[in-house]
């Protein structure tokens, strides 16, 4: 599968690296191909691929383009997702489950893949059985977004942890992710967006060798310039990743619109 187009500008920021695409299609599919090409070294090297998935718009086109690639190795793949609302029925249009199901599990045939249960009615207890799955599948490559607020899965900035001690925890969603819930229309309005979630933390996702992260679109123009221009802190919890060994960001210039260039060195 090829690109869209050649045009692409290369930007680093600390050991972040940046890529930037015509289009938001562009780059999915670009985003979609370097996680090809990750899955194929792994499976030349490992007989079960722990891979973390992240869910919303932002990875719409990435999982289309991903999944529509032939021979890679998803029959050793033990997929997880990075988060879910608690109290949701998993057959909600917003559930991380039914999304899951429908942009990949109906349509590759995984070794294996592991659900959230936010309908469960301890979550805690998910939160202790999922980080005990994820551990022992030691994932090798994430798929993920980056939120309105600068959030990685769900740790907004109230909740996030650079150092966290858990791999897996329940967090209070802000209001600025539960309107962003609503503007992509997974919801009505924000009010019915669920005020709690379990979700992956920050530590756990760093420990993933690979960070493929898709983030087109103008909604996250604003949040794509604090992530790579702001100091790093929780206050905006994306600016972590210009400090992950090998992670590369995929834009389209909607999300790249208020990115000052003069700042960044080229790849």
């Amino acid at each position: 599968m090829r690109s869209e187009s050649t045009e692409v500008e290369y930007l680093k920021s600390g050991t972040l690296k940046v890529q930037i695409y015509p289009s938001s299609r562009a780059a999915g599919i670009a985003a979609a191909q370097a996680a090809a090409e990750a899955l194929k070294d792994l499976g030349q090297r490992c007989d079960s691929i722990g891979v973390i998935f992240a869910t919303g718009a932002s990875q719409i086109d990435t999982l289309e383009a991903l999944t529509a690639i032939r021979d890679l190795p998803w029959d050793r793949v033990r997929g997880f997702h990075m988060d879910e609302y608690i109290g949701i029925d998993p057959d909600h249009p917003a559930s991380f489950r039914r999304y899951m199901r429908e942009k990949l599990t109906q349509k590759v045939p995984l070794k294996e893949f592991s659900e959230v249960d936010g309908s469960a009615p301890n979550p805690e207890q998910v939160c202790r059985d999922y980080a005990k799955k994820l551990s022992s599948a030691n994932p090798q490559l994430c798929l993920l977004g980056i939120g309105e607020n600068g959030h990685l899965a769900f740790n907004d900035p109230a909740v996030a942890n650079f150092e966290d001690p858990l791999d897996v925890k329940v967090v209070h969603l802000d209001t600025v992710c539960r309107k962003q819930q609503a503007a992509e229309g997974w919801f009505k309005s924000p009010q019915e967006v669920p005020e709690s979630a379990i979700t992956i933390t920050i530590p756990a996702l760093f420990r993933v060798p690979k960070l493929i992260v898709s983030v087109p679109g103008s909604r996250k123009a604003e949040i794509m310039r604090r992530t790579l221009e702001e100091p790093i802190s929780t206050e905006c919890p994306a600016t972590i990743l210009r400090t992950h060994p090998d992670a590369t960001i995929y834009l389209d210039i909607d999300s790249a619109a208020e990115l000052d260039r003069a700042r960044f060195s080229i790849k």
